[in-house]
């Protein structure tokens, strides 16, 4: 006869001897509450080192930082924001979207993180894309800058052919903010496109008063080289590309400037 109840018996201690050992290692591994802020201190000092980093100029120090924060507390939004940015300046923009996306999923009002996201996709020339990120940043009533969502919305509006859209959404991005040069730039160039050669002109001058950008700088003396072509004006044309050149040798603008000026000689 067999002894039925003593393998029982067995069966039964085993299973508290395993309940007792995976109850002893749990309790081994889970942080403290102690532990757990300290270790949400130490990613909080990285991330504020790596948005520093970031602000100053040194995007590789920055992901260096930004990534130990994110080990040492993962999916934090301020710190995917940090790391998309710096990827954007080492020119990484499919790193920089998933990133600005994850942002976005986790905290859906992060308005900086989807004005990058929009401005990125014009960067990318997604201009459907571009629309829906920037109607949604309109539609916030706590986005504290408009003019910057109109203005990305003006200008995609502009590239899928919808003039009059683009034209109102550039206007009002100048009624919210009439010192916000990008929007006259762009409003220039919709001008210029549209045969008001003076209009742009004057949006262009203005938008060089107010911009220290040199690149855009160079962008907007090009552009006023075109106009003044258009005029019959060559030598004020000339002028402009010759500071466009000087202003940003080694930038697209500076070298289709200098491109230009081969033509016109």
């Amino acid at each position: 006869m067999i002894d039925r109840t003593r393998g029982l018996g067995l069966r039964i201690l085993g299973g508290v001897a395993l309940l007792a050992l995976a109850t002893t290692l749990g309790c081994a591994t889970t942080p403290t509450r102690a532990e757990r802020e300290a270790t949400n201190k130490k990613a909080e000092s990285h991330r504020q080192l790596g948005m520093d980093h970031l602000a100053n100029g040194r995007p590789e120090r920055a992901i260096r930082e930004l990534m130990m924060s994110d080990r040492l507390n993962p999916h934090h939004p301020t710190t995917l924001y940090g790391l998309a940015r710096a990827y954007l300046i080492k020119s990484k923009q499919d790193e920089a979207e998933k990133l600005l996306l994850e942002a976005l999923e986790i905290h859906p009002g992060y308005h900086e993180a989807r004005y990058d996201l929009s401005t990125l996709y014009i960067q990318q020339e997604r201009w459907e894309e571009s629309l829906v990120q920037s109607a949604i940043l309109l539609d916030d009533p706590t986005f504290p800058a408009p003019w910057s969502a109109h203005n990305n919305y003006g200008w995609a509006a502009f590239h899928l052919g919808r003039e009059a859209e683009a034209r109102e959404h550039l206007k009002l991005a100048r009624e919210f903010n009439g010192d916000y040069w990008p929007a006259l730039l762009n409003l220039g160039i919709l001008e210029n496109q549209e045969g008001h050669r003076l209009e742009a002109i004057e949006l262009f001058h203005r938008a060089l008063d107010l911009n220290q950008d040199p690149s855009a700088e160079a962008e907007t003396n090009y552009r006023l080289a075109e106009v003044y072509v258009s005029l019959g004006k060559r030598e004020r044309a000339m002028d402009h590309l010759k500071t466009a050149v000087a202003q940003a040798p080694n930038g697209p603008w500076g070298k289709k400037s200098e491109d230009y000026l081969k033509i016109l000689h």
